[in-house]
């Protein structure tokens, strides 16, 4: 009884720590522009935000107990340096101020038109801070108080749009392949497999402070806690992304937080902005307090506790609170295309290790394959930002899929098949002193 009371705590927890700003805003958006292609776009969105992040927290718990062991079976250069480059994209630059922008636009601009981002911002940081000065309790918080009441708005909202639809599937331009890349890409913006690897050290240590300290039921409780949460943001993707499909919307200038504010009322009447705004801030706040945490404690850890846990936190909550008021479409843009550079290094990273950790034990070849993820990656940033001219580009669709922004997939599977060849499977190149 004990364990599954824990698993449910810890799975809801993660469930709400993934769950945040853009987990909410990005699948109605997603939905209004692909018509009845629904159940790929799903699939598509879920491979990306569901998937690969539970493949995440798999690569870390047979790694060891955090993202440094993971990094440090390929290079003892790549934690620091990817696992940095990730906290600020998880942390003050993109997620953490989108957290506070989004409970501002959703949650306080619909019945107080005249406020101003800056004091929500004040107050929606000031409470973080409050709730993540003691890391010990965030786990706690947020899976037996916050999730629940979360979870209960977003399933009433989602059940209630299923039995009584909006309106038909709106007409879209986009195919199959293309609702597909839409959802698969769009998935990146929920900064989840970036997120995975990080939040997995908070899930493991929880799992370890309840009891659960030897290898196989510390495993077993981390696994069963990412198999619920998954499954919750199936649940919740699935049916966000229908509700807009079917929200009779079709003006694609909608900004993504008035789509979502016309859905909650359109279904739940005068009440679906009441329902929103407090299912956004418990979204918005326990993503916001468990990826500050996870600042906190990373950058101190790195720095061997030169810069003190409190410091970064308060620092962080500082930096994002300025960032915050620039709004939630600004944010999305900006981050666009750095996540579609940091995204294929990443996925590249969980990917092999989960699937061929357990056999290939030379580092050579997924050192290979990271080459190869980081140079199309690098390719498609300059294309993102309009740095490459059309006949470089119209070359550069030559490379398998490409064009879909998966221009990484065949590269990085070709260098780790060449690694593999040259280098063989040698063990003792690899460390496995964490290996379960």
């Amino acid at each position: 009884m004990k364990k599954t009371r824990d698993i449910v705590t810890i799975g809801f927890a993660l469930f709400a720590m993934f769950f945040g700003a853009g987990n909410l805003l990005l699948p109605p958006y997603i939905g209004i522009q692909i018509g009845d292609h629904v159940w790929i776009t799903i699939l598509a969105f879920g491979l990306t935000g569901i998937l690969l992040p539970f493949f995440g927290i798999l690569s870390v718990v047979n790694s060891g107990e955090s993202f440094q062991d993971l990094g440090s079976r390929i290079n003892k250069f790549l934690s620091p340096v990817l696992g940095s480059v990730i906290m600020l994209c998880i942390g003050p630059l993109i997620a953490i101020p989108r957290t506070a922008a989004t409970t501002f636009e959703v949650g306080i601009l619909p019945s107080f038109p005249n406020s101003a981002p800056i004091w929500t911002s004040i107050v929606f940081f000031a409470v973080t801070w409050l709730l993540t000065i003691s890391p010990s309790k965030v786990v706690d918080i947020i899976g037996n108080f916050l999730t629940p009441l979360l979870l209960v708005l977003l399933i009433s909202l989602i059940a209630m749009g299923i039995f009584s639809p909006m309106a038909d599937y709106s007409d879209s331009s986009l195919n199959t392949a293309e609702s597909f890349t839409l959802g698969f890409v769009d998935g990146y913006q929920t900064l989840d497999v970036l997120a995975s690897v990080i939040f997995a050290a908070i899930i493991i240590t929880a799992s370890i402070s309840k009891g659960y300290t030897t290898v196989k039921s510390k495993n077993q409780v981390v696994i069963s806690a990412g198999i619920l949460a998954a499954s919750c943001l199936f649940i919740i993707y699935g049916g966000l992304i229908y509700l807009g499909a079917t929200s009779g919307v079709e003006d694609l200038s909608i900004k993504r937080s008035e789509l979502l504010i016309h859905i909650s009322r359109a279904i739940m009447g005068p009440f679906g902005t009441i329902a929103i705004a407090v299912s956004i801030a418990l979204a918005c706040l326990t993503t916001a307090i468990a990826l500050t945490s996870a600042v906190g404690s990373f950058f101190s850890e790195l720095t061997h506790g030169k810069l003190g846990y409190k410091l970064l936190v308060t620092v962080c909550c500082i930096i994002s609170c300025v960032l915050s008021i620039t709004g939630v479409d600004n944010i999305i843009a900006f981050a666009y295309p750095i996540l579609t550079f940091v995204y294929p290094i990443v996925i590249t990273l969980v990917l092999y290790t989960v699937f061929f950790g357990p056999f290939v034990k030379s580092k050579e070849p997924y050192v290979l394959a990271l080459i190869g993820s980081t140079i199309i990656a690098t390719l498609s940033l300059f294309k993102q930002l309009n740095l490459l001219s059309a006949d470089t580009i119209a070359t550069l669709n030559h490379i398998p899929f490409f064009q879909y922004e998966l221009g990484w997939v065949v590269p990085s599977a070709i260098l780790f098949l060449v690694g593999l060849l040259i280098w063989g499977n040698r063990p003792k190149t690899i460390d496995s002193r964490h290996k379960t």
